[in-house]
């Protein structure tokens, strides 16, 4: 068996990577990122650039963000606690253009969620909290900031709100367009991208 299984989604591009753990009485161990056997696993071979962090308490729902330039491919996992993770398509051209694709990802289940450039992307913080790690192949670039609006209704997310009110959402993300106001910068470029 290799130290990772790669699988494909209902999206071209997007992946779910799950890596070998190693676990016993004293507890676990595993490899989080490796280039190699990750391509030999059937993940792209990307240059990630920057690794970046949150910690966020439940409820509280951070998306549907992408940058328009400076754009950026995340492998997203979580270290501690439960979020459901999402992206939505958003290149033009594309078989999947404005679908999207939720995974749960725990502390517990190690997975990992690839969203490649073009799409948007976000999570709900399910559990008391959560922190949250992604690698970005790009640096986060401010003035590229856009989104999508989480619950758009032509989108359909069906987020697990079960127990909640409403998402903690930021003033910025309760503000992004819905997608058929959205003129895309991303074009679909085939199967390899």
């Amino acid at each position: 068996m290799g130290k990772f299984t790669v699988s494909k989604t209902g999206i071209p591009g997007v992946l779910v990577v799950e890596p070998q753990v190693f676990g016993d009485s004293r507890g676990y161990f595993l490899e989080t990122y490796s280039q190699e056997a990750m391509v030999e696993a059937g993940f792209p071979r990307v240059n990630f650039v920057q690794d970046n962090e949150s910690k966020s308490k439940k409820g509280v729902l951070r998306g549907m963000h992408f940058q328009t330039s400076q754009t950026q491919g995340k492998l997203v996992r979580v270290l501690q606690g439960e979020v459901f993770d999402v992206a939505i398509d958003l290149r033009v051209g594309s078989p999947s253009f404005g679908k999207w694709e939720g995974i749960l990802l725990t502390g517990e289940n190690k997975k990992m969620f690839y969203v490649p450039e073009g799409l948007a992307h976000g999570f709900l913080v399910l559990s008391e909290e959560a922190v949250f790690s992604y690698k970005c192949t790009d640096y986060y670039a401010p003035q590229y900031e856009g989104g999508i609006l989480w619950n758009d209704p032509d989108i359909g997310i069906c987020w697990p709100l079960e127990g909640m009110d409403t998402p903690l959402l930021s003033e910025k993300d309760t503000r992004h367009p819905v997608l058929k106001n959205f003129v895309s910068p991303f074009v679909w470029k085939g199967e390899d991208q």
